[in-house]
């Protein structure tokens, strides 16, 4: 199949990252011209904006995109993320795909067409959204956090522990990204972990593998009307990688504290009076989908979700697919090893659509 050339697209996808090049893999065992539409100036999607030590849970062969396993990591071990950045850049050499980039898709308006999509000079038949939901990360809005003058970032923007030597930092959250940043700033500052609830940890021998092999089996339980079996949930949600296992032998993740109440100028304040002085805060409190491209359409409930099908065609416009934004897009569609079966089955619905 030729490379899409002006004019009405068959398919275009949004977003270059690794939902994207899976879609394109399975696109381009079709007849249908389609083009991929990525913002970032260079591949690798969200892990070029992924912090420096960030590595995989699982080894290369359970982090593969469909039709082209992983190489094994460079250093031993699972990926790091430039091992995954290389994969994900060979890859889309590997198949050809046509990305298009640094190309950003502001919205999408309905046209006889099909879908037209502004900022990039494209109008398609059907369009696979496939932004994930790196560049929307989620900050809670605690009282007075415009007043405090210490830095303020998002695990999105988080490169390096060095960066805060010898200063008080607030890592707050208490999910994976929490668990491996504040394992890595312990050795350099002064740490105190805010968490929902208490952390637990998954058994040291759970990694990605494992929990694609128990998402694999709620799906297949939800294709057989059978009711799920057991999540790991009640185990614990924070894989003990490596870097984590050490850090717990330290100590560092013997306490938590409760969310603190409000920001004053240099302190959090706790609801009971507590006070704790701090330079700087690192909120590792999750993402939500980057759909702001979709908000003409009028699809998203007060979640942030679009009402989608099995293979994901969004229920109240047929013309446009949701892949890898999290299990209500396909269970584990968010992941390397998950995204695959999801974008399988998206590809088969545009399909089967547009025959």
């Amino acid at each position: 199949m030729a490379e899409a050339d002006a004019g009405v697209l068959d398919v275009a996808v949004i977003g270059g990252g690794q939902a994207g090049l899976a879609a394109g893999y399975f696109l381009r065992r079709t007849a249908l011209r389609f083009a991929i539409l990525d913002e970032g100036a260079a591949p690798g999607g969200a892990w070029r904006q992924g912090w420096e030590s960030l590595t995989l849970f699982s080894p290369a062969a359970w982090s593969s995109l469909p039709g082209w396993a992983m190489p094994p990591a460079a250093e031993g071990g699972n990926p790091s993320r430039d091992d995954v950045l290389a994969y994900l850049a060979a890859y889309e050499a590997r198949y050809a795909l046509p990305v298009r980039r640094p190309v950003r898709v502001g919205a999408l308006r309905r046209v006889a067409e099909g879908l037209r999509l502004e900022g990039a000079g494209v109008t398609a038949r059907a369009v696979i959204s496939a932004t994930g939901t790196w560049s929307h990360p989620f900050i809670p809005d605690i009282p007075g956090r415009d007043s405090f003058r210490g830095v303020q970032m998002h695990s999105a923007q988080y490169r390096r522990p060095q960066d805060f030597a010898g200063q008080h930092v607030l890592v707050v959250g208490g999910g994976n990204s929490g668990a491996q940043i504040l394992a890595e700033l312990s050795r350099h500052a002064t740490v105190t972990w805010v968490t929902e609830r208490p952390p637990v940890f998954l058994p040291d021998d759970v990694d990605g593998r494992v929990l694609f092999e128990r998402a694999t089996a709620r799906w297949q339980a939800q294709l057989e009307g059978r009711p799920p079996p057991e999540a790991l949930g009640g185990l614990g949600n924070i894989v003990a990688v490596p870097a984590v296992r050490e850090a717990r032998t330290r100590g560092v993740f013997a306490h938590s504290l409760r969310p603190f109440a409000r920001l004053e100028a240099e302190a959090a304040i706790w609801a009971d009076g507590k006070r704790i002085p701090a330079d700087a805060i690192i909120w590792c409190t999750g993402f939500r989908p980057a759909l702001g491209h979709l908000a003409p359409l009028g699809l998203q409930d007060p979640e942030g979700h679009v009402a989608v099908g099995p293979e994901g065609q969004a229920l109240a416009e047929p013309r446009l697919w949701l892949l890898g934004y999290g299990d209500w897009t396909g269970m584990a569609s968010a992941t390397l090893a998950g995204v695959t079966r999801a974008a399988r089955g998206v590809v088969q619905g545009v399909v089967r659509a547009l025959a």
